[in-house]
């Protein structure tokens, strides 16, 4: 009987023993003191194919595309033979690509691989880092059918680095563009000159050498001419402005080219600041341009320094950034509602 009633009793121990045990096993352990860590980077790219699998739930369909009219048999055997695939009637127009992707070696040469082999044209691309260290931000301008781009959208978002690729075509966004311009000050008959004179631009310049130079070749003409007379006038004429025309124009004196310089650079500084740019350099025969604002602003504003002359130029390409969306009030969209046409009797004269 004290064997058994020795055993019952181990036996009834144990519960408590692996109590006591699970119990001070959830003791927690004293926070420290030691500031929080930023997380550990992302060293690989299947972080976005996760974040991919998890959040992206079944895509919408594509867009239709306008197809032509039914076809009888005759004409389609006709086609066949004869005649390529009919095209599609949907307009090619700009979109507006913003792709997020893994900060890695690679990632641009296989997206722009992808547009490449689907036929695009990519008019501009903008990539960088993010405010996170592991994410880059690529911006791609191109041109297509609607149901086509859709398909490389998805094609993209396919892709192993890549986060997500978003459409901000018809989305309201802002547009900036930044342009960097060398213009000459000396004019635009000087153009071709300062193309060739090295990284200075430097034109040609009034030298004694250059006065002897020319002096020889008119005496040389002279005795040419009085050797072999035309006997026609006009002819002759007509072959002096032909010589005329290949000639270079005539070098400047220094008081010729200050002059130039100080009117050109009054326009050039005139012209800037209409359009917001900002003259950020100087030289002896050139100024640098430069200018931030839309795609057409930019254009235009390039088309309009062309007259001065044009050395070198150099664009960004297009970043763009989506509009947030302001709140509106109940009582502006009723004010919305019951706008409707003005009066003209109850407006006041004039």
């Amino acid at each position: 009987m004290a064997t058994l009633s020795l055993s019952c009793l181990r036996a009834a121990s144990r519960p408590f023993a692996l109590r006591l045990l699970s119990s001070t096993g959830c003791v927690r352990a004293p926070q420290s003191d030691s500031p929080p860590r930023p997380p550990p980077p992302i060293d690989d790219s299947t972080s976005a194919l996760d974040y991919k699998k998890f959040q992206r739930g079944r895509p919408p369909p594509l867009p239709a595309m306008d197809l032509p009219r039914l076809r009888t048999a005759e004409e389609a055997v006709t086609n066949i033979l004869y005649n390529t695939p009919p095209p599609s009637l949907q307009p090619f127009k700009r979109h507006i690509l913003n792709c997020l992707v893994q900060n890695e070696p690679g990632v641009l040469s296989r997206v722009s691989g992808i547009l490449a082999a689907r036929g695009f044209n990519i008019e501009s691309l903008v990539v960088c880092r993010t405010e996170i260290r592991d994410l880059s931000r690529m911006c791609i301008i191109l041109n297509g059918q609607d149901g086509v781009v859709e398909q490389a959208r998805r094609q993209l978002e396919d892709l192993v680095p890549v986060w997500a690729v978003l459409d901000y075509t018809e989305t309201k966004s802002i547009e900036r563009e930044l342009l960097l311009v060398k213009v000459s000050i000396l004019g635009p008959e000087y153009l071709e000159e300062q193309l060739v004179g090295g990284p200075s631009h430097e034109p040609r310049r009034q030298s004694d050498d250059h006065h002897k130079l020319e002096r020889e070749m008119a005496l040389a003409q002279n005795f040419e001419h009085s050797s072999h007379p035309h006997p026609d006038p006009d002819r002759f004429h007509h072959h002096e402005q032909v010589d005329h025309s290949h000639h270079h124009p005539p070098p400047l004196t220094p008081s010729e080219a200050l002059r130039n310089k100080h009117q050109h650079l009054n326009s050039i500084s005139t012209l800037s600041q209409q359009f917001g740019a900002k003259i950020v350099d100087v030289s002896d025969n050139s100024v640098i341009v430069e200018l931030t604002g839309k795609t057409s602003r930019v254009e235009a504003f390039l088309s309009l320094l062309k007259p001065f002359g044009v050395l070198e130029s150099a664009r960004s390409g297009l970043m763009v950034m989506p509009r947030t969306p302001i709140a509106r009030s109940g009582e502006d969209d009723e004010a919305d509602d019951f706008s409707g046409p003005v009066d003209a009797s109850l407006l006041p004269p004039g």
